[in-house]
């Protein structure tokens, strides 16, 4: 009857419930039943375990992280063929359940549309488990596959019904309880040492494997088996495990080869985290990220941390990497209108970038249209406005409206062409990023333009004429070099609260030759400190507003 009882503990409803259950911050560390482990005495079933061979020899183990890769390849995921919410239908004998776990080779499983089997295909054996063992039919298996050897285990039901939603239901679904007392795994050769890791871990909470590659077996062995406990378990390891970008984009894909896809979101999140901070300056490793995969540049892209001149260079990237990977414009149309595109931070461009992006043959026409006018309608909104826009924007995968680290600070320009040619610019500095120039620093805005001519702010911290104290200091520059000639009226103002106009702080004219610039070493005419306190009237809610107005002179 021990079998009876074990089964009147257990709801179905608990075992699907098992990652529930784990994350529930009530629920204490799982029970240690290490000393169980294949001990009659607190058994009430044997397992038997056919080995099976396959492709990968038996005594072959993946030493790196590629050879795994490599394997896996070779393999076909039960997920891609089985249903995953069918209940299993056992009509065996009653003293044995033979339950073929192989994984099929890539060609098995498919033609029958009305295929409608249990999720574990059950395989008819008259004999019981000990007279399989010393049958000479048992070395082979219905596919003919050669049975290298087989072990028999002692099994706790309730240990691995409570760990697994898969026993849970081979357990519980159609037995006649105390009748049956055997059950018949079928494995490859290649899953053997994972599958025994997975049941001892299933008992004592704990693994003995530590190298990349075979802590991944053990994962997929969990996945295979349900443990969604394992699974987890497994990619805290692996996460503590030094990371390289080869592995970083093996993990990217785990999602998509395992069937409890939650299990290893975590590790799957640091994998990005790790390519992200890795290639987070693009310049330096250009060579090395235009051959990586798309995973890989989702990640990097997604970052607000990516040190980059402007989102200009972003898309320029972009562009680059597609015509790269992508030979065909419809290609090209698909991946940056499903993927990348959605990564480009289009309001932080240019003026002038957006309106090649408008007649840019590689994206699709319409995608480009409503892209360019959300960035335009962004630009034009107030700054508390856009302030909202990125806060609400903060929880998706795109983050557009989010501002990366530019090296270039972005502005927001307003260009007149009568009754004389003119541009208003506006920049804001952060608190922080101003805190970040003390005692010598420097900070450069997005290039903006007038009559041709390039143009771009620049903020400093300066000493000032008498070298007494550090001030703030403000400076227009002109992107040319050389012999130009460019007169114009300049005006530099900042705004102490929001519902106030800019105030003018400085004017004049200047004529610009050989890219030099104009401005003032002490904008607010205040030291520094004061600059910098806390109730400064300059920085509203952490905001520095500035702004500088431009007329060509005539």
């Amino acid at each position: 009857m021990m079998s009876n009882l074990g089964m009147d503990l257990f709801d179905p409803r608990s075992a699907v419930m098992d990652s529930d259950l784990i994350s529930s911050p009530t629920r204490g560390p799982d029970p240690d039943f290490g000393f169980a482990f294949n001990d009659s005495n607190f058994s009430d079933r044997l397992l038997r375990i056919e080995i099976v061979s396959d492709s990968r020899a038996e005594s072959e183990v993946c030493q790196t992280l590629a050879d795994w890769a490599a394997t896996r390849k070779s393999k076909r995921h039960r997920g891609d063929i089985v249903k995953k919410d069918t209940a299993l239908d056992i009509n065996n004998s009653p003293e044995e359940q033979i339950l073929d776990c192989l994984q099929p080779d890539d060609e098995e499983g498919v033609g029958d549309e009305n295929h409608d089997e249990e999720e574990i295909r059950m395989i008819e054996d008259p004999h019981s488990g000990d007279e399989a063992a010393n049958s000479d039919d048992s070395n082979l298996s219905d596919d003919c596959s050669k049975v290298l050897k087989v072990e028999m285990l002692h099994i706790s039901s309730p240990i691995l019904a409570a760990k697994s939603p898969f026993f849970y239901k081979l357990f519980s679904n159609g037995m006649m309880e105390s009748e049956q007392r055997h059950v018949t795994l079928r494995i490859s050769a290649s899953e053997e040492a994972a599958l025994m890791e997975l049941l001892n871990f299933m008992y004592s909470n704990t693994l003995t494997v530590t190298t990349a590659p075979a802590i991944l077996d053990v994962l997929m062995a969990a996945d295979k088996f349900e443990v969604a406990s394992c699974m987890r378990h497994c990619s805290r390891l692996l996460r503590n495990l030094p990371m390289t970008p080869e592995s970083a984009l093996l993990y990217l894909d785990l999602p998509s080869s395992v069937l409890i896809a939650d299990a290893v979101q975590p590790l799957t999140d640091a994998a990005k985290q790790f390519l992200a901070s890795r290639y987070k300056d693009i310049s330096k490793y250009q060579d090395e990220v235009m051959n990586l995969p798309l995973a890989g540049i989702e990640a990097i892209l997604s970052s607000d941390d990516l040190q980059v001149a402007s989102e200009d260079a972003v898309y320029d990237f972009v562009l680059k990497w597609t015509r790269t990977h992508y030979q065909t414009q419809e290609e090209r149309w698909d991946i940056l209108c499903s993927r990348l595109g959605r990564y480009i931070r289009f309001p932080y461009m240019t003026c002038r970038k957006l309106r090649k992006v408008l007649t840019c043959t590689d994206f699709d026409h319409d995608f480009a249209t409503k892209a360019v006018l959300d960035a335009l309608f962004f630009k034009a909104e107030a700054p508390h406005r856009q302030r909202t826009h990125a806060i609400e924007d903060s929880s998706y995968t795109s983050r557009r409206f989010i501002e990366r680290a530019y090296k270039y600070r972005p502005v927001k320009v307003i260009e007149f062409d009568v009754p004389r040619q003119q541009c208003v610019v506006y920049l804001d500095l952060k608190r922080e990023e101003c805190s970040h120039l003390f005692p010598s620093g420097r900070v450069y805005s997005q290039a903006f333009h007038l009559g041709g001519q390039g143009f771009f702010l620049s903020a400093h911290c300066n000493m000032d004429q008498q070298s007494s104290f550090h001030c703030f200091g403000l400076f227009l520059g002109m992107q040319e070099k050389g012999s130009i000639s460019f007169a114009v009226d300049y005006e530099f103002a900042a705004r102490s609260k929001p519902t106030e106009e800019y105030i003018s702080k400085y004017k004049g004219n200047y004529t610009f030759t050989g890219g030099k610039a104009v401005g003032y070493r002490n904008l607010f005419s205040i030291p520094w400190t004061s600059f910098m306190a806390e109730d400064s009237l300059y920085f509203i809610n952490g905001i520095l507003h500035l702004k500088a107005e431009l007329t060509i002179k005539h």
